[in-house]
């Protein structure tokens, strides 16, 4: 009996959303036919593919490994029935962070005659959309789950190491550096818990385990103007833990902005790209983000005060399989 690739997008989406009547919406099908529908794929497959009731659907064991060939499947049918692109190449963002765009900016002013196709994504949305061929590179965080999820198709090398800085409130004098212990220290992410919590937030979680610091979740205000109206209303005096690429564009406006006393925390962001022959585009702007990274010294950030780097220990294990030993001093 021959696949209907129509249900297993069906079976895709509702594995996406867990919940029938999102899919359904999705879709643009009402709910008992997409029941029905599922209901035939599971027949045609010889078993259950999810668990459902009254008010939970989850995968099965088979429905789990049913997703991730049915993920490659439609890839590939996507493949097939799309007009090769060799002057188009699809990537994303990550809000306004800058090391995505500084190496599109560069790629874009090196190869005007490709057009970029730009998104906006998370680090794990990038990876799945990357494996399923929705985009042709992602600048992401790699993590050990991510890897062992995900243990073949895809390669990725480190790109940068970005500081964090601590951002005061408006008016607060300007400091070479501060205790992370000298006020609470705040962060905009999405908490442990939440539906938005992601691998960023693991990050944090991983330092504040390491620090023994509590920190205060703001949730993820995205741009830096929602964020930058969002610190200047914030009451109290505290310390927000923010990536270079904001914290700056806070000194900027007048905000001060130190670095830690006690440790350098880093954020890794590695480029990561398909398994297999490259078009044209993709290799050139891998070569591009290189070139980008030595440029701007990314891989080997200023040591203002000599503050030890620190990452979480799963991400020591991708900077050191991805760049080689690390340099005295550095993770």
């Amino acid at each position: 009996m021959d696949l209907d690739l129509r249900l297993v997008r069906y079976f895709v989406t509702v594995a996406d959303e867990l919940h029938f009547g999102r899919a359904a919406a999705k879709l643009f099908i009402s709910q008992p036919t997409l029941s029905k529908q599922i209901r035939k794929l599971e027949a045609d497959v010889g078993g259950p593919l999810l668990v459902r009731d009254s008010r939970h659907v989850a995968l099965t064991p088979r429905g789990d490994r049913f997703l991730h060939l049915a993920r490659q499947l439609l890839a590939t049918a996507d493949r097939m029935l799309r007009e090769p692109a060799p002057h188009h190449l699809r990537m994303a963002h990550i809000f306004e962070l800058d090391t995505s765009r500084v190496v599109a900016d560069a790629f874009q002013a090196a190869h005007p005659g490709v057009r970029l196709v730009q998104s906006q994504m998370d680090s794990g949305r990038q990876l799945a959309a990357l494996l399923e061929d929705q985009l042709d590179v992602a600048i992401i965080r790699v993590t050990g789950a991510m890897q062992a999820a995900h243990p073949a198709g895809w390669q990725h090398a480190l790109l940068r190491l970005e500081p964090f800085w601590l951002v005061g409130r408006p008016g607060d004098p300007h400091r070479a550096a501060a205790s992370v212990h000298e006020r609470p220290l705040e962060v905009f992410a999405d908490a442990p818990g939440t539906a938005l919590y992601n691998v960023h937030g693991r990050y944090l979680s991983s330092l504040e385990r390491h620090t023994g610091l509590a920190l205060n979740w703001l949730g993820n205000p995205g741009t830096f103007d929602t964020c930058l109206a969002a610190l200047t209303r914030a009451p109290g005096r505290a310390y927000l833990l923010e990536f270079d690429s904001y914290a700056r564009r806070y000194a900027a406006s007048d905000i001060p902005a130190c670095r830690p006393q006690e440790l350098q925390p880093v954020y890794p962001w590695s480029l990561a790209w398909r398994d297999g022959e490259q078009p044209e585009a993709v290799r050139a702007f891998l070569a591009i983000a290189h070139e980008t990274a030595a440029r701007h010294h990314w891989l080997h950030p200023e040591r203002a005060g000599a503050a030890p780097l620190w990452a979480p220990p799963e991400d020591l294990t991708v900077v050191t399989a991805s760049s080689g030993a690390p340099e005295d001093g550095e993770p």
